[in-house]
């Protein structure tokens, strides 16, 4: 081998090393956040590791539905890479009782944590809920070590428990109809359906796309109710969008809880707007459906 030849292949071992070192590295930095968040992160589309924290502790009741934790009461933290060295973006929200939401702004605030809204999602649950929506940028462990001290003081469990039960047999015949009704699939979490539309656009924030997963996308949980459909989720609309989603919604029966914003800096501007509906299943997924002929969506 000549000295060229040597020359070159040092070189292409120590890239591969750094790589492989790199590889490693980002393994290692998720293997840290799992670790302090006390469970796994689930890889998702566009480099989003995403971990739940569901209110398993709370029996929340609105009308006539015991309201499924994966239907409204999924705590989330969704991390991403931003490419910067070392530099990890945190977005999600975390549901809490009102005694709960000062203690975790304070928590969050004090490891570099930014509140970026505190409101309802839902009206007349009981017991009241509030969530609090954050970001945060720097490295992933610093983030998770964060943002655990905020659960902490809250009484979200931060040990996973059993898995939640699987639909029935009839509870999946009817959140299939609604499926077809709303012409969009989804999956099971438990026995609540879950379906997640993506805009048609990126958003962006901090110089970085906001993937679909850390709460961009359009969201329809589903559960079965005395052999009806409760919905509940959200709109991710653009201002124009708004008052055609209202009225697409009210026309069908749908209401609409609550219209504000989740981030603070984000191009181009959106607006969440949460709906609440219960009904028969070719019902409520034509209202859905209706009202997603209003936004400009990926599909």
């Amino acid at each position: 081998m000549t000295r060229r030849q040597l020359l070159l292949s040092h070189v292409a071992a120590v890239l591969m090393a750094a790589l492989i070192g790199g590889s490693a590295a980002a393994q290692a930095s998720w293997a840290d956040v799992d670790r302090l968040l006390g469970r796994s992160g689930q890889a998702l589309a566009g480099g989003v590791h995403k971990y739940g924290f569901p209110r398993t502790d709370l029996h929340v009741v609105l009308g006539v539905v015991h309201i499924e934790p994966a239907l409204a009461l999924g705590s989330w933290a969704a991390f991403k890479e931003t490419g910067q060295s070392g530099q990890v973006l945190v977005m999600g929200d975390l549901v809490l009782l009102g005694p709960e939401v000062n203690p975790v702004i304070r928590a969050l605030k004090a490891g570099g944590i930014n509140v970026t809204a505190v409101h309802n999602h839902l009206i007349g649950e009981s017991p009241r809920l509030l969530y609090v929506h954050y970001e945060g940028m720097g490295p992933g462990a610093d983030l998770a070590r964060t943002l655990r001290r905020a659960l902490e003081t809250t009484k979200t469990p931060l040990t996973p428990g059993s898995p939640p039960r699987a639909a029935s047999a009839a509870e999946s015949s009817v959140l299939q109809r609604f499926e077809s009704a709303l012409g969009s699939k989804g999956s099971m979490a438990g026995p609540v359906l879950q379906i997640g539309i993506p805009r048609a656009d990126p958003i962006l924030a901090h110089g970085t796309d906001i993937p679909a997963p850390m709460g961009t996308a359009i969201s329809i949980n589903a559960q079965v109710a005395n052999e009806q459909v409760a919905t509940t989720g959200d709109f991710v609309l653009m201002g124009a969008e708004v008052n055609a989603v209202v009225a697409a919604l009210e026309a069908h029966g749908i209401d609409v809880e609550a219209l504000h914003t989740h981030m603070l800096d984000e191009t181009p501007r959106t607006f969440f707007l949460h709906f609440w509906g219960l009904g028969t299943p070719d019902h409520v997924g034509a209202g859905l459906k209706a009202a997603l002929g209003g936004v400009q969506t990926a599909h």
